[in-house]
């Protein structure tokens, strides 16, 4: 079953160079994913009541073109499969011209539920209201990769986890480690076709001191958190690409 919503961007969420935030861009698809999960009876609304939540685990997500202000996007979303504790969901993102529609992006994200109080990860599978919410279309695009540790960093920023970062998980909202990051250094987006993978390992509190450790090349900027026991909690990547994988 695919669900389609619009988003039209507004002035305060594109940059100085008048271009869609990343994380902002990030921030519509999980909105989507959740909208979508209580609508069908198996979302956040329906699951903290029992001490449970989702969480993301990990996203790729590629752009062919980033939108500006008061341009109007299309995001059709489904899930792809359940299995072994993890849903998949993905996304097509189109650009709305007065109903002419043009894809300029997709995305493949994984999915568990959290039990709140134990901070451990539940198998919801086995719960009767999960069953026949699956599409079955399998998008055509490789999931995010594990990235190598960085030992050499070109760069090292660091970050106190504070109130405007923390989400009513009681943790770092998943946005807010791809904004720490873009803070500390970003890849022009330009008119270049981009891929952002990212990888969400290690749960990070209020009062927690991260660094990010940054290795950069003409073609791509790769992005390391850690914790203070240098225990790393978020990994990322974004790349130039030549063209969407699929279409």
């Amino acid at each position: 079953m695919k669900h389609t919503f619009t988003y039209q961007v507004q002035y305060q969420e594109v940059d100085g160079d008048r271009k869609l935030r990343l994380y902002t861009l990030e921030n519509y698809l999980l909105n989507v994913a959740g909208l979508v999960s209580d609508q069908l009876g198996y979302g956040i609304k329906q699951l903290l009541p029992y001490g449970y939540t989702w969480i993301i685990t990990r996203l790729s997500l590629e752009m062919s073109y980033i939108p500006t202000h008061q341009e109007t996007l299309q995001i059709e979303t489904w899930i792809e499969q359940n299995a072994h504790c993890l849903s998949t969901r993905d996304y097509r993102i189109y650009l709305d011209n007065e109903g002419e529609l043009q894809l300029i992006g997709i995305a493949k994200s994984v999915w568990t539920v959290l039990d709140l109080k134990k901070r451990e990860i539940v198998n919801f599978t086995s719960m009767p209201m999960f069953d026949n919410i699956v599409d079955g279309e399998v998008l055509p695009m490789a999931h995010a990769q594990r990235f190598r540790p960085i030992t050499e960093p070109d760069l090292v920023v660091p970050h106190t986890i504070q109130y405007s970062d923390v989400d009513y998980n009681g943790h770092c909202n998943s946005c807010k480690y791809l904004e720490i990051m873009l803070d500390a250094k970003r890849i022009s987006v330009d008119n270049s076709c981009i891929r952002l993978d990212i990888n969400y390992i290690k749960e990070v509190h209020n009062s927690d001191k991260i660094k990010t450790l940054i290795e950069e090349n003409s073609q791509s900027i790769h992005y390391q958190q850690k914790d203070e026991n240098d225990v790393t909690c978020c990994s990322a990547q974004i790349q130039r690409i030549e063209e969407l994988s699929c279409r």
